[in-house]
């Protein structure tokens, strides 16, 4: 079996795949400070948890946009699975060339996203990701990946909102009943995810006016991602799972050139 780890801002997110079937996924915080011991009794339990026995794990890969917790969760996997996980950088084959001005500035999320969604459903495509930022990367026919645009998540809008101002407190991330907003909470609630529709619909449409691709394919991942998806026709997919399927395309065309 293989282990997909994804390391993000706010959480590290795992997988496990038996061959191309998703067996299952779980999650730790990323901003809690772990040893490798720690990393490595955590993923074992997790591992058990979910009736995957470590002893099954054949292969691993990491992608990760936090460099300090590396150390420690690489050596977790080399000693308590046995296995010296392939890290998503330079020099891992993707299948997508990245012509932008600086490519070792692209997070690998991003590349890993990229990957994942003009593999499964070709290109053109915008990828659009809700996690701690909001990040849209375009993926041309021939698969180049060409542009990014970054921006706030809808979370660190949130805690911008709740830390910087002194009387607005911190609230759930939904949908209101109406826009047209009567108290604190729900004004507050109006303006976050309303706003980040404005914003995901202007954006992709500006992105189709300067590149002229009116057949653009939009597909989103990430957690809040399900709320905004659900109030546009902007977008085509939503597939949650993007991230690390993208993982286990990276890590299967990496073995195909071993062979």
């Amino acid at each position: 079996m293989l282990l997909v780890i994804d390391v993000g801002n706010t959480n590290i997110t795992f997988g496990v795949y038996n061959g191309k079937e998703l067996v299952t996924t779980f999650r730790m915080m990323s901003k809690l400070s772990r040893t490798s011991d720690e990393f490595g009794i955590t993923i074992r339990e997790m591992l058990r948890n979910n009736d995957v026995e470590e002893k099954s794990i054949t292969g691993t890969i990491i992608a990760s946009v936090v460099p300090n917790v590396m150390h420690a969760l690489t050596g977790a996997v080399v000693r308590y699975l046995n296995c010296e996980p392939l890290i998503v950088g330079p020099g891992v084959k993707t299948g997508i060339r990245i012509i932008t001005e600086n490519p070792r500035e692209i997070g690998a999320d991003r590349i890993v996203d990229a990957v994942a969604a003009y593999e499964k459903y070709g290109g053109p495509v915008l990828v659009l990701d809700f996690g701690t930022a909001t990040t849209y990367d375009l993926v041309t026919a021939d698969g180049e990946f060409a542009a990014g645009i970054t921006a706030p998540g809808i979370r660190i809008s949130a805690k911008a909102l709740w830390e910087d101002t002194a009387k607005l407190p911190e609230i759930e991330i939904k949908k209101p009943k109406s826009i047209l907003a009567q108290e604190t909470i729900s004004s507050m609630q109006a303006g976050l995810v309303y706003g980040q529709i404005g914003q995901t619909e202007y954006i992709i449409e500006q992105v189709k006016k300067e590149t002229g691709y009116q057949d653009l394919k939009v597909v989103a991942t990430g957690g809040l991602g399900s709320i905004i998806c659900s109030e546009t026709d902007r977008i085509d997919v939503y597939d949650r799972e993007l991230t690390i399927e993208g993982l286990r395309i990276i890590y299967e065309k990496n073995q195909d050139r071993k062979r």
